[in-house]
């Protein structure tokens, strides 16, 4: 019997958190060699003593997440949580409602 391959991850949303370097920019830049990434859009929503919370898009046709974690964390960051997945054979346009009390009306 033919085994089915996996779907293939196109869209990673994750949060993570790191040191302040190297800075966002050069973080892309590192994330973007992970042969699976083709875009990375990173901002920064929180600033500590030490540490920077960011929120990582990744885009790509077929991500490798155990690839793209080794790479964070050779950078002494880790990943807080992976906040959105699009797995498939297409991306998705359209982004999955939010339930009522956590949308912002």
């Amino acid at each position: 019997m033919e085994k089915k391959s996996k779907p293939k991850i196109k869209v990673l949303v994750l949060d993570l958190l790191k040191p302040h370097q190297p800075n966002i920019a050069e973080f892309g830049q590192a994330l973007c060699e992970v042969k699976s990434v083709q875009n990375a859009n990173l901002s920064v929503y929180a600033i500590d003593e030490k540490t920077e919370s960011i929120k990582a898009v990744l885009e790509g046709t077929e991500i490798d997440f155990e690839e793209v974690k080794k790479k964070i964390e050779d950078f002494g960051a880790v990943v807080h949580s992976v906040d959105k997945a699009v797995v498939g054979a297409k991306k998705i346009i359209e982004a999955p409602s939010l339930p009522d009390h956590l949308s912002s009306k």
